[in-house]
């Protein structure tokens, strides 16, 4: 099939070209994230001084912004780094975690979004609902915490207003993701529900989407391929183990000998 043909084109790149993804992310999933990037193959670096964000965004080959442990510095280098990679063409691969949960993550949401617009938005179906609501594109849903309390696919029309508004491809993860470009969308249903016993898997793909960006310039293309992979491998990991410790290792296991 043509979509596992440039599936496996694109792990090829991220494995020959390591490419540098910049990751802004959270204190909770920081190992993790980089562990799961070099089993890729790519070359990730953990960096959100506002002092150096502009000259680490210029060596990468893509930006990854993840609102997870957010604070008043936190935002002020997302906004430079964002700015920076829209100024340099590289893609920028945003994660709203927690969208709906409280009216400063609301907010630091929509300055950020408005700042410098994302090639890719990646959150679950509340997260997706809360940030086009921001923007007035749809109702108002709350989150619990920064977990979803709703399916994907009801978050389907947020995903396409979002995506109309911002000319970014949204994500939607769930039981099924969904990968909406306008009116245009593509599905993956890989996966398993181990995942959701883990902490950072949903951060894990933000990067892993980072990671494709950084060698397909198509990002919807990118977006489906990462979430495939992400899918694939959750799913040989919870084969190969017993419970949520044994899946961590699987699944970075599963990463670094993927192939499909």
């Amino acid at each position: 099939m043509e979509q596992y043909e440039s599936l496996r084109r694109d792990v090829a790149a991220i494995r020959e070209q390591a490419p540098l993804v910049h990751n802004i992310t959270n204190f909770v999933v920081m190992n993790h994230t980089a562990n799961a990037l070099l089993a890729l193959g790519a070359s990730p670096v953990m960096a959100h001084a506002e002092e150096e964000v502009e000259d680490m965004v210029r060596l990468a080959g893509a930006l990854v912004v993840n609102m997870g442990t957010l604070s008043p510095a936190w935002v002020q280098g997302m906004e430079r780094a964002m700015r920076a990679a829209r100024e340099v063409g590289v893609p920028i691969v945003y994660d709203p975690v927690g969208a709906g949960a409280t009216p400063y993550r609301d907010a630091m949401n929509k300055r950020l979004l408005s700042a410098a617009a994302p090639t890719i938005v990646r959150g679950n179906g509340s997260e997706i609902m809360a940030v086009a609501a921001d923007f007035g594109l749809g109702t108002t849903v709350r989150t619990k915490g920064v977990d979803s309390t709703t399916g994907s696919e009801a978050a389907v029309a947020a995903a396409a207003a979002l995506s109309e508004f911002l000319q970014a491809v949204v994500v939607v993860s769930g039981q099924t993701d969904y990968v909406v470009t306008g009116k245009t969308v593509l599905e993956n249903s890989h996966g398993t529900p181990m995942m959701t016993r883990v902490t950072g898997m949903g951060c894990t793909a933000t990067a892993v989407c980072g990671a494709f960006a950084a060698v397909n310039g198509d990002p919807a293309a990118a977006a489906l391929h990462a979430m495939t992979v992400m899918g694939v491998c959750g799913e040989r990991a919870a084969a190969a183990s017993s419970g949520p410790g044994s899946f961590q290792a699987a699944f970075l296991d599963a990463l670094y000998e993927f192939e499909i």
